[in-house]
């Protein structure tokens, strides 16, 4: 199997092999130390302050996106939220839920965010911002310093999802302002799905324990003082969180966070320059794409979600539908885990043998 979902991905060999043992008991100096070390790398590859503080939580990304929500924001807050695709709008829902008092910004379709959207807020007593990064429901990556200049002028307290786009573009918490930043164990890291992670500032930690969340497990003060000493509050997932240290250790060895970004960014450019080449009936959806994941959309007529069905069972190769409205519309091809140029000439031939026979 070839997969160029957007999570879970393809995970390098290292990584498997953690997979297939045993998990060993964490109460342990042996395992407090492997979660030291993951703290240490993450502040590293996010570029986050000195002071800054990480949280491992035991659920997807939308666990760690609801725990950011209640931690940091209260029913005092007043919130501008981007929704521009299913997982802006999850946002959305968990500020309904919790009572947050929030505005919303739509972009167009496929568009990221303007300087004049923004522009409409500014001064109005807003005390939050938050967004996901890179919208991989249509492959937008909103841009991520227009907004930081936006929150840096205005003293809002900026929280950014960097699920997708985590490794896979510059970003740069500490310069932009971000107090904080959630990102997912089945993304660019290449792990199995079960790990999200919150880096928070010096301000983000100072938030969290001045509030008082309606909630036990994703209250992040007991994280916090566990994770002084390498442990969680809860029993992890922890087979997991040993895989994402070999996934940074891999990343450290390799270059770093600035080598992990050009690996992935050249992955995407060989990609679209072959679509292009070999003159494949798609088009680019997204006006402002992301290095992780490429939108694309059928010229002929053919249904996307059929074309994602047939590389599925008779080429045993895996692309990311998409549901609702763009089922037929649109489908998406990843640039993160463990790929390389040849496994996307491996596509491009089984997308050129489907339009010899007629079914592209």
């Amino acid at each position: 199997m070839l997969n160029f979902t957007i999570g879970p991905v393809m995970s390098s060999e290292a990584v498997r092999a953690i997979g297939a043992e045993q998990v060993p008991y964490f109460r342990t100096a042996e395992f407090s130390r492997v979660m030291l070390e993951n703290e240490r790398l993450f502040k590293l590859f996010a570029h986050a302050e000195e002071n800054a503080r990480v949280c491992f939580m035991t659920g997807s990304g939308t666990a760690s996106m609801e725990a950011a929500v209640i931690n940091v924001f209260t029913e005092k807050d007043k919130v501008l939220v981007i929704d521009g695709g299913s997982f802006g709008h999850r946002f959305v829902e968990l500020l309904e839920i919790h009572d947050i008092p929030h505005s919303v910004i739509k972009p167009e379709f496929g568009c990221g965010v303007t300087a004049e959207q923004l522009n409409e807020y500014d001064g109005k007593g807003y005390t939050g911002f938050l967004v996901n990064l890179d919208e991989t429901s249509i492959g937008v990556l909103y841009d991520i310093k227009l907004i930081s200049d936006f929150c840096k002028r205005n003293g809002i307290f900026l929280v950014v999802d960097s699920i997708s786009s985590f490794l896979c573009d510059p970003f740069d918490m500490k310069q932009l302002g971000v107090q904080v930043m959630i990102t997912g164990s089945q993304k660019a890291l290449a792990c199995p799905p079960g790990i999200s992670i919150i880096v928070l500032s010096e301000k983000a930690v100072e938030r969290v324990y001045s509030n008082k969340p309606k909630a036990m497990y994703l209250d992040l003060k007991s994280a916090l003082t566990n994770g002084e000493r390498g442990q969680t509050p809860f029993t992890p997932a922890v087979g997991t969180l040993l895989q994402i240290n070999q996934r940074l250790r891999e990343i450290e060895a390799a270059g770093g966070v600035d080598s992990e970004v050009a690996r992935i960014g050249g992955l995407a450019e060989y990609f679209r320059k072959q679509i292009e080449l070999n003159k494949l009936p798609f088009k680019i959806v997204s006006n402002s794409l992301p290095n992780a994941v490429t939108p694309l959309s059928p010229t002929n007529g053919v249904s996307a979600n059929d074309i994602f069905i047939t590389l599925k069972d008779e080429y045993a190769i895996w692309i990311c539908p998409n549901g609702g409205e763009l089922k037929d519309a649109v489908f998406r091809v990843g640039h993160i885990g463990a790929l390389e140029k040849k496994d996307y000439d491996t596509l491009i031939n089984a997308l050129l043998d489907m339009q010899k026979r007629g079914l592209l």
